[in-house]
C-alpha cells in the first residue's frame, strides 16, 4: 500500500462517549478536537507546555466587559497568583469594575431583555445580562477619589505606579471585609505584577481623575509615555537576559495592540536589534476582514515585527467567546503546572529602564559615528 499522506499523521478524531463529570484537561485534550474547540485546546496546551517554563515572561491583555462577570477574581487573580502572569494591559473599565468586589458591593444575574427604560427608571445598571444599582457607581466614584487626594498621588507618575497605589488601599479594603477573593489591582499590589491601561482616560477611572484636577487642584498627572517605555523594557529584559516573551490576549482592542507594540517600539522606534514576540495564544471574536481584530492575526504581526517570524508554529488564535474560554484555560493552567515565582517586575522598573536606555543609547551613539 502506498504509504499515507503527512497531512494525515495527526491525532484521530474519536467519537467516543463523554463521561459524566469529566475533568476540564480531559475534557480539553479528548474532546476539544476541531474548530474553535480546536484552537482552544492548542492555546490551552501551548501555554500550559511552552509559555509557563520559567524563562518566559508572559504579558496579558484585558478587553471587553469581563470583571462584571466576575472573572476577575475567578481567573485572573489565580492566574496572577500561580506566577503565569507577569505584566497586565487592561481597559481601565475592567479594572474599575472589578473594584465593585473589592469594595463590598453586589452583581447579580439578570437577563439581556429586561426594558432598559424600566431600569432606569429603578437606578439598575445594566451589562448585557449583568445587574446593579446605580449606587455601586457613585459609590466606587467615591472611593477613588478619596484614594486619589492621599500625598502619594499627587505627582506624575506611569499608569503602572498608579495602579500599584490604588492596589495597596483596594487590597486593604478587601482584607478589612475577608472577601473569600481578591481584585486585579489588589493582587498587583501584593504581587508586584505592573498592570497598565493603554488609554486611561477611556474608564470611570480616568473620569475621576479628571474630577479631581478640575475641582481639587489636584497634582495627580498620568504619564502615557512612560507606559510605552516601560512595556518595552519588560520586554527587551525578557529576551536579553535568555529568555523568551509570551502575549496572553483576551479580546482585542488597544491594549492588545498596547502589549504587541512593545517590539516595534524596541525595533523600529529604539533601532535595538530584536526580533518579536515568541508565544502568542489570543480569544477573540472579532474578524481581520473587516479591519477589527486590532493588531490583526499573529502572521500579520511578523510583517510589522510583532512577532518573531521563527516563531509563528507557536501562535493561536481561538475565535471564542472569552468568557466561555477564560474559566477552562483557567482551570486547565493550573491543573497541569505548578505555581512559577512571581517575577514582581513592578519593583525592577528602574533597573529595566536602565538597561533600555542603554541599549539604546549604544545605538544612538553608534549611528552618529556612522553619519
Amino acid at each position: 500500500m502506498p504509504s499515507k499522506s503527512k497531512f494525515l499523521r495527526g491525532k484521530k478524531i474519536d467519537p467516543r462517549p463523554i463521561k459524566k463529570n469529566v475533568r476540564v484537561v480531559e475534557l480539553v485534550d479528548k474532546h476539544f478536537q476541531a474548530y474553535n474547540a480546536g484552537r482552544l485546546g492548542e492555546a490551552c496546551r501551548l501555554f500550559a507546555e511552552k509559555m509557563l517554563n520559567p524563562n518566559v515572561t508572559i504579558g496579558m491583555s484585558l478587553t471587553g466587559a469581563l470583571t462584571p462577570a466576575g472573572l476577575g477574581g475567578s481567573c485572573i487573580v489565580p492566574l496572577m497568583k500561580a506566577g503565569f502572569v507577569d505584566w497586565i494591559v487592561s481597559t481601565g473599565a475592567n479594572l474599575y469594575h472589578d473594584t465593585h468586589f473589592a469594595i463590598g458591593h453586589t452583581l447579580h444575574r439578570g437577563s439581556p431583555f429586561i426594558d432598559d427604560r424600566v431600569l432606569r427608571k429603578e437606578s439598575v445598571i445594566r451589562i448585557y445580562d449583568i445587574l446593579f444599582d446605580y449606587n455601586v457607581l457613585l459609590d466606587t466614584d467615591e472611593f477613588f477619589r478619596q484614594v486619589m487626594t492621599e500625598p502619594e498621588f499627587q505627582m506624575e507618575m506611569s499608569t503602572s505606579e498608579f495602579h500599584y497605589k490604588l492596589g495597596k488601599y483596594i487590597y486593604a479594603r478587601e482584607r478589612k471585609l475577608r472577601l473569600p477573593f481578591n481584585s486585579i489591582l489588589g493582587m498587583g499590589y501584593k504581587l508586584g505584577i505592573p498592570i497598565y491601561t493603554s488609554s486611561p482616560g477611556d474608564s470611570s477611572i480616568g473620569m475621576n481623575v479628571a474630577e479631581t484636577v478640575l475641582m481639587n487642584d489636584n497634582k495627580l498627572r498620568l504619564d502615557v509615555l512612560a507606559d510605552v517605555n516601560e512595556t518595552a523594557a519588560i520586554v527587551l529584559d525578557a529576551k536579553q537576559s535568555g529568555g523568551w516573551s509570551g502575549v496572553l490576549i483576551f479580546g482585542g482592542g488597544s491594549p492588545k495592540n498596547f502589549l504587541l507594540q512593545t517590539e516595534p517600539q524596541i525595533q523600529e522606534v529604539l533601532k535595538i536589534n530584536e526580533k518579536g514576540h515568541d508565544f502568542f495564544i489570543q480569544f477573540t471574536d472579532a474578524r481581520p476582514d473587516t479591519g477589527g481584530l486590532s493588531g490583526a492575526t499573529p502572521s500579520e504581526a511578523v510583517s510589522w515585527g510583532k512577532i518573531d517570524p521563527a516563531k509563528l508554529p507557536d501562535t493561536v488564535v481561538a475565535y471564542v467567546d472569552s468568557t466561555i474560554a477564560m474559566p477552562i484555560f483557567t482551570s486547565y493552567a493550573l491543573a497541569r503546572r505548578t505555581p512559577r515565582p512571581v517575577k514582581r517586575l513592578y519593583d525592577r522598573r528602574s533597573v529595566l529602564m536602565q538597561r533600555l536606555w542603554r541599549a539604546a543609547d549604544r545605538v544612538r551613539k553608534a549611528n552618529s559615528k556612522n553619519k
